[in-house]
């Protein structure tokens, strides 16, 4: 069976009364834990970006490690957490303070990449990202989060 356009579900969506939604909503829920967390983020998260940020820093403060050193495989899994929660937002200054952190993180910490290019590069991608995301804010946003910013670039693994 081939699945529906989003188009098309949106349409059968509007359609169904308030008892019918909520029990698709509830199903789609109890069948994959990622639909659980964006149910969880939209319906109680949503309106406090600022609070969903702050949660998803400290979390990343508690996944990385308290050595000096990081292992790619711990690198990639705090990364790949940190791409869902940023995606369940959808917003760029939410984004840009998760993705700043995660690095300053490196920074203060010290964490070194042993030689690594893997997790230098996964590194360098975040701050690629990072400026992608930057680009696409107001210039006033762009010039706090460009000080907040300040020694990262630099940064020798």
């Amino acid at each position: 069976m081939k699945a529906a356009s989003i188009h098309e579900l949106k349409k059968a969506l509007a359609n169904l009364d308030r008892d019918e939604l909520l029990d698709a909503c509830v199903r789609l829920a109890k069948y994959k834990v990622d639909n659980k967390e964006l149910l969880t983020y939209l319906l109680m998260h949503a309106d406090d970006e600022q609070g969903y940020a702050d949660a998803v820093c400290d979390e990343i403060d508690q996944q990385l490690p308290t050595a000096h050193t990081i292992h790619k495989k711990t690198m990639r899994k705090i990364v790949r957490w940190m791409d869902k929660y940023i995606r369940y937002s959808g917003n760029r200054e939410t984004e840009l303070r998760i993705r700043i952190h995660f690095c300053r993180q490196f920074v203060e910490r010290k964490i070194r990449f042993r030689s690594c290019k893997v997790s230098a590069n996964m590194y360098a991608t975040q701050l690629k990202k990072i400026e992608k995301a930057m680009e696409k804010l107001h210039p006033d946003l762009q010039f706090d989060f460009r000080y907040q910013m300040q020694g990262l670039d630099t940064y020798p693994s």
